[in-house]
């Protein structure tokens, strides 16, 4: 059966991997348990959303902020880094259906450091008026209560809170591709990682903290520059002895991939910001990727055995699949997809292993090994200068 080193690896990677998913599966249920919250003052709350393009329900997604079952005080601050840009439209929509919110718009043309979007959030910084602040990517969405438990988590918990998310997706093949990559890779490998202390997330689905300690890791300059900016963020708030809490909940992030190419860059920049926070941990990911595993073990001459592991790998991912769908209550995945997303998933992260470079929002950038981003000239790729990253 193991007749060479490398075969006996490749099983035992893909066994791991296959045995990660079960753990996977059973944790579940913990990691999406329904959080009330109870007790807590509802203090005045300030939402950041920074904005780029007229993104598929954008409308709702920022209407759910404004329909919020939350007492106190809420500002909604939404910042555009283009006088030009169609999301523009979408906030002058949302302030006249909602004209008793406060809903500012920011329009900031003023690239302050590499990332896009923190350059967008400091020209937003400004128009903050409260202790405590909620920050949010566009294309999350949340319920009515979303507010409640997270300002809630916060209060209880203190330094700063995230959540993960799961897959909402938009009908293309791209789309429901990249959600099952969320929920059947990345949001059980979060749960994972946080229950044995591996993982010490911080996302941007929700980052919420207070103002006072934004400035004192030095605002969102202090990650001006940086690829995987939500995590930067938390790691300067654990550095001055500040908790990061994921609460036991998540929001949904809508999938609007619609594109080979938009699902390639996607991935591949999500996986370079992984790589870029734990290179050692990403390179310990292979042994996720049992159904791949499994098959390069069937082409080396696993024979039956080989065959049967890569069975066990679907099943498994199946089951995963399986687990979130009734956790967090959404509607099933389209399952022969399965496959197709293992093989793609493990395509993703070897390019993620030798690449440099990351489109994002318009921009082209080369990704140092320290994980700051470097823009590239318009049209062109700059070969990078020294040596390659790890």
């Amino acid at each position: 059966m193991f007749d060479s080193v490398p075969l006996l690896l490749l099983f035992a990677a893909s066994a791991f991997g296959c045995l990660f998913m079960i753990v996977a599966a059973v944790l579940v249920p913990s990691g999406a348990r329904r959080v009330e919250a109870g007790g807590e003052s509802e203090p005045p709350v300030t939402i950041l959303v920074p904005l780029h393009g007229d993104e598929p329900g954008l409308f709702d997604n920022l209407a759910a902020y404004c329909s919020q079952a939350y007492a106190g005080p809420v500002q909604i601050v939404l910042g555009v880094a283009d006088p030009r840009d169609a999301a523009i439209r979408v906030v002058k929509r949302l302030q006249q259906a909602f004209p008793g919110r406060a809903i500012d718009l920011t329009v900031n043309t003023r690239m302050a450091g590499t990332n896009p979007k923190v350059s967008n959030l400091i020209g937003m910084s400004s128009a903050i008026k409260h202790e405590i602040i909620v920050l949010v990517d566009s294309d999350i969405r949340v319920g009515p209560d979303y507010l409640r438990r997270v300002v809630g988590a916060l209060v209880r918990c203190g330094g700063a809170v995230t959540c993960p998310y799961y897959g909402i997706s938009t009908g293309s093949l791209w789309s429901r591709l990249a959600q099952l990559m969320i929920d059947s890779h990345f949001l059980p490998g979060i749960l994972v990682g946080v229950r044995f202390g591996f993982a010490q997330p911080c996302l941007g689905s929700t980052i919420a903290l207070r103002r006072d300690s934004l400035a004192a890791i030095g605002g969102f300059e202090a990650v001006a520059d940086c690829l995987a900016d939500d995590y930067e963020l938390g790691e300067k708030l654990r550095q001055r002895g500040e908790t990061v809490s994921v609460v036991p909940f998540a929001v949904g992030h809508i999938c609007d991939e619609d594109s080979w190419r938009t699902l390639w860059r996607h991935e591949l920049r999500w996986a370079l910001t992984i790589r870029t926070i734990d290179p050692v941990g990403y390179a310990m990911w292979s042994m996720t990727h049992a159904l791949p595993l499994a098959l390069v073990a069937l082409c080396l001459g696993g024979g039956f055995h080989a065959l049967a592991l890569a069975a066990v790998a679907i099943a498994c991912r199946a089951l995963v699949v399986r687990a979130v769908e009734r956790g967090y209550g959404l509607p099933p995945h389209p399952y022969w997809l399965i496959p197709v997303r293992d093989l793609l998933s493990f395509a993703v992260f070897l390019a993620g292993l030798a690449s440099q470079r990351v489109s994002w929002r318009g921009h082209r950038f080369r990704v140092e090994p320290e994980g700051d981003l470097v823009e590239l000239p318009e049209g062109r790729l700059v070969p990078k200068e020294g040596p390659s990253l790890p």
